[in-house]
């Protein structure tokens, strides 16, 4: 108890002397000792300590660090588009990455010559598509950097048009297995890993899988089982200090839509069109994407758990004009 009214005491005498502005930075060391006490507490669940009971003003980030300092994030299919922009910018924002994907090693170049320190990514060969690998992809990551604070489930693809009448048993059984088991066994391994970090789980799903899409009823049957396990799992973690949630993003530059463009009569003319699909007047950048997931990692979100989140330039609000 005495500890406990030690702890009440500092925090109440910080606050009330104002000494947590972040332009103070005198006022580091104690900021981070005091949200150390706070952390070790509530891990602890000490039903002493209430966290209504002390001021907003101190959990926020110290000025001395970033948002994902020293986290470890793992993000499957992260050797382009949306992974590799939530690998770039978990980079930026201070955690060390492990970049999974069959051919994990292809962006190495590119995140050298941007100037990311190798040293804070691993590169890890996977097909999310075997549980033994995704297993071990995570048990390597935590092998290497000591633990596992984030995973991104990112994997995935969208096949071109087709009717449902055209889509063979085994074409759908293959989605699922590479767009929704792939996030089941990314959850799964992970978890027991996120409960000793209070982690967090990302699951990169799509605006179809909240509204529907023409000709691709396999598709949105994998997202929308991911925003489903989302909700499910958000509910059987929060216990433990784990948060769950879905990305759910409209159209996204990526090097899959610059492809299916490429292939038409007129790319020019299909990228207009994907572009005039959101009100904003443009397709999101990968790294957009990241920023959202990075956020949802973060302690920013801290009290964001089991939703569904749309950056979507505004695609899902009706019909325009």
């Amino acid at each position: 108890m005495e500890s406990d009214e030690t702890f009440l005491r500092m925090r109440r005498d910080a606050a009330e002397e104002g000494m947590i502005a972040e332009e103070n930075v005198k006022c580091v060391a104690l900021f981070e000792k005091v949200n150390t006490l706070y952390d070790t507490a509530i891990r602890q669940r000490n039903p002493h300590f209430h966290q209504t009971e002390f001021p907003l003003i101190l959990r926020s980030p110290s000025p001395m660090k970033r948002k994902l300092e020293d986290r470890i994030i793992c993000i499957t299919g992260a050797s382009k588009g949306i992974g590799l922009g939530c690998a770039k910018i978990c980079l930026r924002h201070g955690a060390k990455v492990a970049i999974t994907a069959r051919n994990a090693r292809a962006p190495e170049e590119e995140l050298k010559a941007e100037g990311f320190d190798l040293q804070s990514v691993l590169f890890l060969d996977c097909d999310v598509r075997d549980a033994g690998q995704v297993e071990a992809t995570i048990g390597r990551t935590i092998q290497h950097f000591g633990q596992l604070d984030g995973i991104i489930n990112n994997a995935g693809w969208h096949p071109p048009p087709q009717s449902i009448e055209a889509t063979s048993l085994q074409d759908f059984e293959d989605l699922v297995r590479l767009n929704l088991t792939s996030t089941f066994l990314g959850c799964k391994y992970a978890t027991p890993h996120l409960k000793k970090t209070r982690g967090a789980i990302v699951n990169m799903s799509s605006k179809v899988g909240l509204m529907g899409q023409a000709d691709a009823s396999a598709y949105v049957t994998t997202k929308a089982g991911q925003i489903g396990l989302t909700k499910a799992l958000a509910l059987d973690l929060a216990k433990d200090g784990v948060r769950v949630n879905a990305v759910c993003p409209a159209g996204v530059l990526t090097p899959l839509v610059e492809e299916w463009a490429g292939s038409l009569d007129d790319p020019a003319a299909a990228m207009k069109m994907i572009d005039e699909l959101h009100p904003i007047g443009r397709m999101a950048t990968i790294e957009e994407m990241g920023e959202v997931c990075a956020f949802l990692l973060s302690d920013e979100a801290s009290f964001i758990t089991g939703q569904a989140i749309c950056p979507d330039g505004g695609a899902g609000l009706g019909y325009r004009r």
